[in-house]
């Protein structure tokens, strides 16, 4: 009887590990199958928006540091005269990652094309506007590049402090506007320098302005039409492989789903 719990235990210990291989192995076939059909270096930015629970507290992933270093790790490694897919699905996250990022496919000498099947917002925007071509779903979304300080937007903090008496406004929260307004100067030459290589230079600076300047909501989504109409170049031919490697990115286990419906038939 104890031979058959510890037999049960291990191999309750064993599946998930097993699933996590089979999911990897399923996700590399389909990689390489892209890469081999269109001649490029397909490389995958995929943050799940769900909540993660570890002893009852929800944890978020983002662009982070580790992700910058991954992505140029990847970049340099690839040959200049090879062509880069860059897969986006991202809530965004750190400037300073995200911005690396960017240069670093800006700077590739081969084409760059950024897939967002569902949503590059904040982070993930910067980092599509840094390639060559930008391939939406026609239901996916993109998200203003406004900055944040101490989690208010910094546009939204230099109005409100416009709005009030010089008299009325203590140290800190003039310390807080002048980050605000670096934070917004810095962030729109940034994107001004991105953009600039596809754009004349007033274009670039006009398109900038508009996705920093704090017009909408940080989690704002903007279309491929708007996108357009904003002056970037969309395109939304999505294709069906992209679409399958986003299926082997599922849910954190207990999860569970929470839409259910019939598969098509082939």
């Amino acid at each position: 009887m104890v031979d058959l719990f510890w037999a049960l235990l291990l191999v309750a210990l064993l599946i998930p590990v097993l699933r996590r291989m089979l999911l990897r192995a399923s996700r590399r076939r389909l990689r390489v199958a892209f890469e081999a059909r269109r001649g490029s270096r397909t490389i995958l930015l995929v943050h799940r928006e769900e909540s993660l629970t570890l002893f009852g507290m929800s944890l978020m992933r983002y662009i982070d540091i580790q992700d910058s270093e991954e992505v140029i790790r990847a970049i340099q490694q690839t040959d200049p005269d090879t062509p880069i897919d860059l897969i986006l699905h991202t809530p965004g996250g750190l400037a300073l990652a995200s911005l690396q990022i960017a240069r670093a496919i800006a700077r590739h000498p081969a084409t760059v094309t950024a897939f967002v099947p569902h949503y590059a917002m904040s982070g993930g925007t910067l980092i599509a506007l840094a390639a060559d071509r930008i391939v939406m779903c026609e239901h996916a979304v993109l998200g203003p590049i406004d900055p944040q300080i101490d989690d208010y937007p910094a546009a939204s903090i230099l109005r409100a402090v416009s709005r009030k008496e010089p008299q009325a406004i203590d140290d800190a929260t003039l310390i807080l506007a002048d980050q605000a307004a670096m934070a917004l100067a810095q962030m729109r030459r940034a994107l001004t320098d991105l953009l600039r290589s596809r754009f004349p230079e007033k274009e670039a600076e006009r398109i900038a302005e508009t996705l920093s300047e704090g017009r909408w909501t940080h989690d704002y989504p903007i279309t491929p039409e708007e996108a357009a109409g904003i002056g970037l170049t969309i395109e939304t031919g999505m294709p069906d492989d992209v679409m399958r490697m986003m299926a082997l990115y599922p849910p954190p286990p207990g999860a569970g789903r929470s839409v259910e419906y019939g598969r098509r038939s082939d």
